[in-house]
């Protein structure tokens, strides 16, 4: 039987992607990883793991030859827009040369293995791609809203986006451009759900004030076992070369988490403003329209908000140092 693949296996989603195949298909999928940025002894030993550099072009053709994956989850990424700002061009070879080895080995295998090779290549793309489309009177924004990003990590992902387009109108490679919006679970890392988390659990143990940024911003957030299920459902039923918003039915204001974490956590927290937490610009909203999501695949998000939060606030006191 032919394995699954999933590239960045060994990042926060991908991670779930690969617990979730596995226990659908035992011995039926592989992660691949570079660089994780989860901890890696949480997988290793019980998930197939292979490691790969994907801008590694030979190793990516000898990979996806040697395997032919009838679906490909494309998740390696430089996910972080602040790394994108000091390492442009780290993010723009990971992020670009990776999703062009992909597409270019499935060319290959098809053209020295099997014509009639046909993978589903679900790429991860991102909410990052709309920038400054992502108005307040423009919300929840959907798949045809102009693609401005306001940093390389955003431009990056346009570059990813296009690509898939273009590989399946030139080369009819099948593929699914998944723009995925704000997400959190265990494993998290950078992200205000999962940094609150890891501040509230110290404070359980040690005290202290919580450091908070803008709790003004409103978030659809969105759980991670969630967003796994939409990549699923779309790589079995969405249709090739289109782009589909993952994306929670409802956006959240910031400061409106921190209640929630106090019932979780039984503390009450005082807040501490902390300038090194305010961006100089913030998206006011980020919040997608999913209809096209549902209407294709009959997916809809089970994860309340405080579900979410408390998996991660568990993970995250699990793992106090």
């Amino acid at each position: 039987m032919a394995r699954i693949l999933i590239t960045g296996a060994a990042g926060m989603v991908g991670s779930h992607l690969l617990e979730r195949l596995d226990a659908m298909r035992p011995g039926g999928v592989l992660g691949s990883y570079f660089r994780p940025t989860v901890r890696l002894e949480e997988l290793a030993g019980r998930l197939p793991l292979v490691e790969l550099d994907v801008r590694d072009k030979a190793a990516v053709f000898a990979l996806i030859a040697a395997e032919r994956p009838p679906e490909i989850y494309h998740l390696a990424a430089q996910s972080l827009p602040t790394v994108s700002w000091t390492d442009p061009w780290g993010t723009m070879q990971t992020n670009v040369d990776g999703t062009l080895n992909v597409f270019e080995s499935v060319r290959h295998v098809r053209a020295t293995q099997d014509s009639q090779y046909d993978p589903m290549v679900v790429v991860a793309c991102s909410s990052a791609e709309y920038g400054a489309s992502l108005t307040p009177g423009n919300v929840p924004i959907s798949e045809d809203a102009a693609l401005l990003p306001l940093h390389p990590y955003g431009v990056s992902k346009v570059a990813q986006d296009l690509l898939a387009f273009q590989y399946w109108r030139n080369h009819r490679i099948r593929c699914i451009r998944a723009r995925i919006f704000n997400t959190t679970g265990p494993r998290k890392r950078a992200d205000v759900v999962s940094d609150f988390a890891a501040r509230i659990a110290a404070i359980t143990r040690n005290g202290g004030a919580l450091r908070v940024g803008n709790l003004d911003t409103r978030r659809a957030i969105m759980d991670v076992r969630d967003l796994v299920a939409a990549l699923i459902l779309l790589a079995e039923r969405g249709e090739p070369g289109e782009a589909y918003n993952i994306c929670g039915d409802a956006a959240y204001r910031i400061g409106d988490l921190i209640p929630i974490f106090e019932r979780l956590a039984g503390v009450a927290l005082s807040l501490a403003p902390d300038p090194a937490l305010f961006r100089p610009s913030d998206e006011a909203v980020i919040f997608g329209r999913n209809t096209k999501l549902k209407e294709r695949t009959g997916w809809q998000p089970e994860a309340g908000i405080e579900a979410t939060l408390k998996a991660v606030l568990d993970y995250e006191l699990a793992h106090l140092p």
